[in-house]
């Protein structure tokens, strides 16, 4: 959206974890307010009338009729965890959060490329996204071990870590795929 411009790339307005999109990893979108190819937003045009705010929270009115429904389906990006995060953000400052999903966007990046088998950049996405950040670590160490005692082929690496990823969400009852809106009938 013209003229909306934003510092932080990595946690947007309204509380979605862009460094975690399979979008922007991709280079297809810049992140909120990160220039060209940022899609026009309701929350962004409300934050532009209001002092240009940072982060949701920081307005008087939040949460407004904006987030009703908002986590009930995803986009490129889960976004279960927009109030949390956002609730995270200000209770531990914005620059620790940042630096945990820094952490967080390096172990997507190395799933990526060394657990990949062209088929998970989502799940991962996903995956990082709703976890905690040492539960992640812990998963991509036993992981590692196996695949180097079993000497893994790629394939069976990204077996392996998704049934570790998947066994700790569901013990947490998170379901890691995304929430698809159902098409109109």
């Amino acid at each position: 959206m013209k003229d909306f411009k934003r510092d932080n790339l990595l946690l947007s307005l309204c509380g979605l974890n862009c460094g975690l999109c399979p979008m922007h990893l991709g280079g297809y979108c810049p992140g909120c307010g990160g220039g060209e190819g940022n899609q026009a937003c309701k929350i962004a045009k409300c934050s532009m009338s209001r002092d240009k705010v940072d982060y949701c929270y920081e307005c008087g009115d939040y949460p407004c009729e904006k987030y009703e429904g908002i986590d009930e389906f995803d986009s490129f990006i889960t976004h279960r965890n927009m109030r949390r995060d956002l609730r995270k953000a200000k209770e531990t400052g914005v620059d620790c959060y940042v630096a945990e999903q820094e952490e967080k966007v390096r172990l997507l990046r190395f799933l990526l490329e060394n657990y990949n088998d062209g088929r998970r950049k989502n799940f991962f996405c996903v995956a990082v996204n709703l976890l905690e950040l040492q539960d992640i670590k812990a998963i991509v160490e036993k992981a590692e071990a196996r695949a180097q005692s079993e000497n893994f082929t790629l394939k069976e690496k990204a077996a392996c870590i998704v049934q570790l990823l998947k066994e700790h969400a569901d013990g947490q009852g998170i379901e890691l795929k995304l929430i698809k809106k159902p098409g109109k009938k």
